[in-house]
């Protein structure tokens, strides 16, 4: 078992009981002990695509930590809380409320590059502590601004941010859209706003860089409204490369835990490196990497690749000049050619 299963993490499991989750399925089926890590924390208020890293991808998980996230979420207007989101105290509110042309005007200030100051309940450290445990505290916690990239962000006519059809396992029929389409706001929630009508709340799509914190948005999109607001939904809809459509629910988890058929959600592990080139390589030039051996002579373009001999993952390797060195090895069972 080596590979990947996308869990759609429900609300209120924290990212490394999704681990767990993953850990008891594979005893219950009889797998036999594997390593297994997740590709980036989900909080347990948030729901949507976890990665769970299983045997040799587990080396990969740390890739999806500095990929692109994109998530759905919902703001409410008029109240904002300790922690941005539904699950603090009300320390602000505001009789202002925006229309859906003032949103749509304000949204092209927060796309592209910006500086983002991160919510005082975070993991971020501050003189060693966690950022929430001193916020828990009563202390005041200051925290510095940080460089994000927001790549999109958009209104969706949908809470939610996705199709509401659903597969057997959980996730999003397969070949749907992964987000809904633009404005027209709002179908799932009743008619959309009348010209000049206030927002109560509203929901977006937010394409992002890594350390990108959308409660912080949330706040900064209310801020530039005239207003406060926070977080009342908060569900990824993607991480890296995994989106929705492979996603199993816990249920289905367990069920095919339990069947002896995890086979059947396992996304290979090449599916954590969809984004960069294979580089396919001989049986002698295969055991040379195994063996820690750099590569010349090889005629591929500089940058990542994913070496492969026939079907079998053999390294993620750096190619610059012609030679080939070994970024992270898997050690997977060779082919009868190579042996």
């Amino acid at each position: 078992m080596h590979g990947w299963i996308i869990l759609d993490k429900p609300l209120g499991l924290g990212s490394t009981q999704g681990v767990s989750a993953v850990k008891r399925a594979l005893r219950q089926g009889g797998y036999g002990k594997a390593k297994v890590g997740h590709g980036g924390t989900l909080d347990p208020l948030a729901t949507g695509v976890l990665p769970i890293a299983v045997g040799e991808a587990t080396k990969l998980a740390g890739r999806l930590l500095d990929g692109d996230k994109v998530y759905a979420f919902t703001i409410r207007f008029g109240e904002t809380t300790a922690t941005l989101d539904a699950e603090g105290s009300v320390i602000a509110t505001s009789d202002v409320r925006p229309t859906g042309a003032a949103l749509e005007a304000v949204l092209s200030q927060f796309t592209g590059p910006i500086d983002q100051l991160p919510p005082a309940y975070s993991a971020l450290k501050v003189d060693g502590q966690r950022a929430y445990d001193l916020a828990r505290a009563g202390e005041e916690v200051v925290l510095a601004t940080r460089k994000v990239t927001i790549h999109s962000l958009r209104t969706s006519p949908e809470r939610g941010g996705e199709p509401s059809a659903r597969a057997d396992g959980g996730g999003v029929v397969p070949g749907a859209p992964l987000v809904a389409a633009p404005p027209p706001l709002a179908d799932a929630s009743g008619p959309p706003p009348r010209a000049g009508e206030d927002l109560e709340e509203t929901t977006l799509v937010a394409h992002v860089s890594k350390g990108t914190y959308i409660r912080s948005l949330a706040r900064d999109i209310a801020a530039a409204l005239g207003t406060v607001g926070h977080v009342t939904m908060l569900r990824r809809v993607k991480a890296g490369p995994f989106d929705l459509t492979r996603a199993i629910s816990l249920d289905k988890l367990a069920e095919l835990g339990q069947a002896r058929a995890l086979e059947q959600a396992l996304l290979p592990l090449r599916a954590g490196l969809d984004d960069i080139p294979a580089l396919i390589l001989d049986p002698d030039q295969a055991g040379a990497l195994r063996q820690g051996r750099v590569l010349a002579g090889i005629a591929s373009p500089d940058g990542a690749a994913f070496a492969m001999l026939d079907d079998t993952p053999v390294a993620l390797v750096d190619v610059l000049g012609g030679e080939v060195r070994v970024v992270r090895g898997f050690n997977l069972p060779m082919s009868k050619e190579e042996s």
